[in-house]
């Protein structure tokens, strides 16, 4: 498998850590409209991708700062499939996509952006589309980061 590229990702790549993880601050709570915080459960939490790969880029994240799967408790894990069960329906209603990835980046070595917070990404897919992001703008069209997070918000059924 290529690397996915997506050159709008250079600002992340080049900006320097404040320190602060920004996983448990967005846990934290704060402007969830802001944060682009899509749904809040008591274990976990939905958030859009900055950075996507492609519009429906969502991540589901631990509240817990905890690097491993095997980190969380029986009653995490449950929580995480259920919210995943929403995801999966809100974006499937939203974008109609013909499937998904779901990715979890255990370690630097494996990719982990944020090193240390357990989170899984779903990538929403379409037959056509290919790893290279440059040629996926033909079946997946940018959408405003705003607009993604509203249409998806709404079909969680969450409130701003």
């Amino acid at each position: 498998m290529r690397s996915l590229w997506s050159p709008w990702r250079m600002k992340y790549l080049l900006e320097t850590p404040s320190g602060e993880c920004i996983f448990c601050e967005r846990a934290a709570g704060g402007d969830d409209l802001r944060d682009l915080v899509l749904l809040r459960g008591r274990h976990h939490y939905v958030i859009l991708n900055i950075y996507p790969y492609g519009t429906g880029h969502l991540m589901l994240v631990s509240n817990r700062h905890v690097p491993l799967i095997s980190g969380l408790s029986s009653e995490e894990r449950a929580e995480a499939a259920e919210l995943l069960v929403k995801v999966e329906r809100a974006v499937r209603e939203v974008y109609g996509p013909d499937g998904a990835n779901l990715g979890i980046n255990l370690g630097r070595c494996a990719g982990a952006g944020v090193e240390g917070h357990l989170h899984l990404h779903y990538v929403p897919r379409r037959r056509n589309d290919t790893e290279d992001a440059a040629s996926r703008s033909a079946t997946d069209p940018p959408e405003d980061l705003g607009v993604t997070f509203g249409k998806l918000r709404a079909a969680l059924g969450a409130r701003v």
